[in-house]
């Protein structure tokens, strides 16, 4: 039976990792998270088969309630409350090796340093993964404010909690360990969690959903070591691998090292950072901005956070498929953290049926913002800011941003005159070659499309 198991976890590996493989494109990714589910389910079915397994009433119990929960909130769930979902559920992934860790330093039977060390580095990583990962779900979700919470004795005070965690887990390694020393240790790596992720502001959420990602496989890596589980061990490091990727590429088309994802309590415009913008911000009439696109041989459209609030993914494939009709070619320039999480915009505009070979990376399709006609930016604002260009100043300097100032035209949808995340004025908007079009970006384009119609 133990033969057989194994045999059964190596074909689980297999499936995990072809499935994380196709996932890596748009036009494969469903079947890639399809493969995914069989091996989970695979894995789970026969793990109850392993010699001794004990409550197995229990077990499918909380299968099928975990089960029907996730289906429910899956069916649900608005596209635009998507982040929120993928960080509850790294939260209950480093939650649940916790749980695992815990389990395993309560045994009095465990043998060897080396198993409880694993234990132990599950346990806290885990704990800190599923803190952290509530407290980011907290922000998107409004329950907390989005804006950076900080501090005076903020980071001495992390340090502080973060090296107790550390004293109790050595307690733990070099001790008998007891139940309250036990408990002791979950609860500060728990709220050195929840410390580390207050001082992060809603803008910087993308990188915070992948570092969460990369530590809740890590945890599972090491859980799955301790308890000998080779699927766990396979899975967790191939999650952790692709996290920690994941992690780098949001953290350099944002220009912060990891160090300062970290530690540099980022996400917050500091005073002097404001450049005083020359120009004004210069308004325009749907019936006019649908003229300009109806006559533009190129347009190139940029699509935000406020696109997902308002829901405008649908009507924004209408306007695409009017514009296309009438000969104009549209393309989309998506950059790496526009909306809430990694790969969010692409989620909803496929959601809108919006062909894959529209969508355009950062690095596809800056060359081409400089022949483009009109790029209509719909509720997005620092990841098209020049200042992310020009001023050392700026929070945001260094960031790779579209260029869409290089365009011919520019027609911005906006609700209102307010910052981005990052706190600033936007240079985008009091440039000669910028109209802005304020509303809702669902009304807008809707407006948009009836004048087109009519053209």
């Amino acid at each position: 039976m133990e033969h057989l198991i194994q045999a059964a976890y190596f074909l689980t590996i297999l499936l995990f990792i072809l499935g994380l493989k196709r996932m890596s494109s748009p036009a494969t990714a469903r079947s890639g998270i399809t493969w995914a589910g069989v091996a989970m389910a695979l894995a789970v079915v026969v793990t109850m088969l392993w010699p001794g397994m004990h409550n197995i009433g229990l077990i499918l119990t909380a299968i099928f309630i975990g089960v029907v929960l996730a289906w429910v909130s899956g069916r649900r769930v608005q596209m635009t409350n998507m982040p929120q979902m993928v960080a509850i559920y790294n939260g209950m992934g480093g939650g649940a090796a916790a749980a695992i860790a815990a389990v395993e330093l309560l045994r009095a039977e465990m043998a060897g340093m080396g198993m409880i060390a694993l234990s132990v580095s599950g346990g806290l990583i885990g704990a800190v993964a599923f803190s952290g990962s509530m407290v980011a779900f907290g922000k998107l979700q409004g329950l907390i404010d989005g804006r950076p919470i900080t501090f005076s004795v903020q980071k001495p005070l992390n340090l502080v909690v973060l090296v107790v965690a550390l004293l109790f887990g050595a307690a733990l390694l070099y001790g008998d360990g007891n139940t309250v020393l036990i408990l002791l240790f979950f609860l500060v790596a728990l709220a050195f969690g929840v410390l580390m992720t207050l001082p992060i502001g809603g803008a910087d959420m993308p990188v915070v959903i992948s570092l969460y990602n990369a530590l809740t496989g890590m945890a599972v890596a090491f859980e799955g070591f301790a308890i000998g589980n080779a699927a766990m061990i396979v899975a967790g490091t191939v999650v952790g691998a692709a996290g920690t990727l994941l992690t780098q590429l949001m953290a350099k088309a944002m220009n912060r090292s990891l160090a300062n994802v970290l530690f540099g309590g980022f996400g917050k415009a500091r005073a002097g950072d404001q450049c005083e913008m020359t120009g004004s911000l210069k308004t325009i009439e749907a019936e006019d901005a649908a003229i300009m696109m109806r006559y533009a041989q190129k347009v190139i459209i940029v699509t935000g956070y406020g696109m997902a609030v308002a829901q405008a993914q649908h009507k924004i494939r209408e306007l695409t498929d009017l514009l296309e009709a009438k000969g104009v070619e549209v393309k989309f320039a998506i950059h790496p953290v526009a909306g809430r999480m990694p790969g969010h915009m692409n989620v909803l505009l496929a959601e809108a049926g919006i062909s894959y070979d529209h969508l355009y990376d950062l690095e596809e399709i800056n060359a081409e913002f400089t022949n483009t006609d009109v790029s209509l930016v719909i509720g997005a604002n620092d990841v098209v800011n020049p200042v992310a260009r020009s001023n050392p100043s700026s929070p945001i300097y260094g960031m790779p941003i579209l260029n869409v100032d290089q365009s011919k035209n520019v027609l911005v949808i906006k609700r209102g005159k307010g910052t981005g995340f990052a706190g600033i004025e936007n240079e985008l908007f009091y440039r000669d070659n910028t109209r802005m079009l304020y509303g809702d970006a669902q009304s807008m384009v809707t407006e948009l499309i009836q004048e087109l119609k009519q053209l």
